[in-house]
């Protein structure tokens, strides 16, 4: 399916999503177990496109902390490459009192994917005081890169997203790398949808994983991490880490 396709399909969706933290193994068995009509998205003949992010958070991790003490106000600040056709947005989500989670996205100058600008830096602060959060000032913390499939189920109401080649990076150049792990993401309208089931009847169950989170908790284990401890403990293990 096309870009355009997989747009209109998913248009008026109301999603409920669910993050499960596979090895390849059993992502493989999954992705064979797929029903006949399931669709791909595809770009220039790529089924498994690139995308790097790059999250940022203040000098004393106010995002992170928010998010590993589960506070109900938090943010999350990052830009989103897509490399193969090099268009980039800065996205913000927050978590307001009421827990309602908003996510918004500008059009980003892919250049500048790595740094926060100063219309970046006003966009963010608008987005947090909203929802009545402080606007520290914002820096790169940490990078990440993977390769993603989209996938529309055939109800045309789910779809599932599969990334692999995962690897984060954090400022200084130290970088992990998880060859082994594969993070599927199911969207589907209200009650699970069909990758869930799946996913349920081999025996998992969704985990809480953050690329943001979950990568800096990995790379900085002075950081608190008990939100994570499960993944952690089952995929990171025999994470690759290499110094600058």
């Amino acid at each position: 399916m096309s870009l355009d396709e997989l747009t209109a399909s998913a248009a008026l969706l109301t999603r409920v999503d669910r993050k499960y933290a596979l090895d390849a193994d059993d992502a493989a068995r999954m992705l064979d177990l797929l029903p006949a009509g399931t669709l791909a998205l595809e770009i220039e003949g790529e089924r498994s496109l690139a995308y790097a992010s790059c999250y940022f958070d203040s000098d004393d991790l106010l995002a992170y902390r928010l998010a590993a003490h589960g506070r109900r106000r938090r943010f999350k600040l990052r830009t989103r490459t897509y490399v193969d056709s090099n268009r980039a947005f800065l996205e913000l989500k927050t978590r307001g009192g009421r827990g309602a989670t908003v996510k918004e996205r500008i059009e980003y100058a892919p250049e500048n994917r790595d740094v926060l600008t100063d219309d970046g830096r006003e966009y963010a602060e608008e987005g947090l005081a909203a929802v009545g959060l402080p606007a520290p000032p914002l820096a790169p913390v940490i990078r990440t890169t993977y390769r993603r499939t989209t996938l529309l189920l055939p109800d045309r109401l789910t779809r599932a997203t599969v990334d692999t080649a995962l690897a984060w990076q954090l400022d200084d150049g130290t970088t992990l790398r998880t060859p082994g792990l594969v993070i599927v993401e199911t969207k589907a309208a209200g009650g699970p949808g069909p990758v869930d089931r799946l996913l349920w009847r081999a025996g998992h169950r969704p985990d809480r994983v953050s690329k943001f989170a979950t990568g800096l908790a990995a790379l900085r284990p002075d950081l608190p991490s008990n939100r994570w401890h499960g993944v952690l403990r089952r995929c990171f293990t025999d994470a690759e880490r290499s110094a600058a």
